[in-house]
């Protein structure tokens, strides 16, 4: 029997963005968070979002809905480009927070995560990756996975419940 202690989210808000638009939908976030906690008993999801000014209210509906977000600082490159790659983050909180759960949930399809969900997995601290798009991440994250281990879900199926329904 699993142990009633926390299982955390942590999410590659870039990744989980561009991936869902990519395969032709955008997410609703609300019920993204909804979901984590049904689905994966998920008490604490942090989200790792690059900061722009102007996007406040988007930060707060996000913290409302039940996100824990993390902020990276961005950078404008040239033709208005932005980058804020929160890998590093991720990872970092992730092993902050390596006492106080029970198990992981890392929501991207970014090979960049490889060691994080090799070694999560290794130390059985693992619950699931949650792969954006199934048809387009990486094959590091698809080595880790096997038919005894199904650590792998795809966001694919979950369009009809998910997505972001705009009136």
């Amino acid at each position: 029997m699993e142990s009633k202690e926390p299982n955390y989210a942590f999410i590659d808000s870039q990744n989980l963005n561009l991936a869902i638009r990519d395969a032709g939908w955008k997410l609703d976030f609300r019920r993204f968070r909804t979901y984590l906690k049904e689905k994966y008993g998920v008490s604490k999801a942090f989200l790792f979002i690059g900061y722009l000014r102007g996007n406040e209210l988007l930060y707060a509906n996000l913290q409302q809905y039940g996100y824990i977000c993390i902020f990276k600082p961005t950078l404008e490159l040239t033709a208005g480009r932005v980058k804020g790659n929160v890998d590093a983050e991720l990872v970092l909180h992730t092993m902050i927070q390596y006492p106080n759960f029970n198990k992981a949930i890392i929501v991207s399809g970014d090979g960049d995560f490889h060691c994080l969900v090799e070694y999560l997995r290794d130390t059985d601290k693992l619950k699931k990756v949650l792969i954006p798009n199934q048809y387009k991440y990486s094959a590091l994250l698809k080595r880790l996975s096997s038919p005894s281990n199904n650590i792998l879900d795809f966001m694919n199926p979950l369009r009809g419940k998910l997505q972001l329904n705009r009136k």
